[in-house]
């Protein structure tokens, strides 16, 4: 896949939503979350996730973003959770607010991560009742869990 050059990048965030996929990581009762290293959404606890790509198939880009983001490549579907809305002030550009239309999915897992540190550091695992009662997890992840 070809990336935008920045400049047309700064156009696109400033005129419309991006189309994203969070994958939330579960390994028994515990979720894995990152601190975020990049706006929007630096210094809280994320899900990891990444934007889709232009002539990219949502199937391709969960197993590109899995391969990023977790350092795995998928053995299985993960479990569609729905479609959210992301509304930033904030983004990689200065002064330009940042629009999510996000797809949620989750992903059971059981073996070790080699987990990177280029979009978050920090991992942590929490039980759902954690992350919903901390301060330090962001509230759009805190969405995926309160129905």
């Amino acid at each position: 896949m070809k990336l935008l050059d920045k400049k047309i990048f700064n156009i696109v965030v400033r005129s419309t939503p991006l189309i994203s996929i969070d994958l939330i990581i579960k390994k028994g009762d515990m979720i894995l979350l990152g601190k975020r290293v990049n706006k929007p959404a630096r210094d809280y606890l994320f899900s990891p996730g990444g934007r889709i790509y232009k002539n990219e198939k949502i199937s391709n880009a969960i197993i590109r973003i899995s391969s990023d983001e977790l350092g795995f490549s998928l053995k299985t579907d993960p479990k569609f959770l729905g479609v959210f809305e992301h509304f930033y002030n904030d983004g990689i550009f200065e002064n330009v607010s940042t629009h999510y239309v996000n797809l949620a999915y989750e992903l059971e897992i059981d073996g070790p991560l080699s987990l990177p540190t280029d979009q978050h550091d920090e991992y942590q695992w929490l039980t759902i009742d954690e992350l919903l009662k901390s301060e330090l997890v962001h509230q759009y992840v805190k969405d995926y869990f309160e129905h």
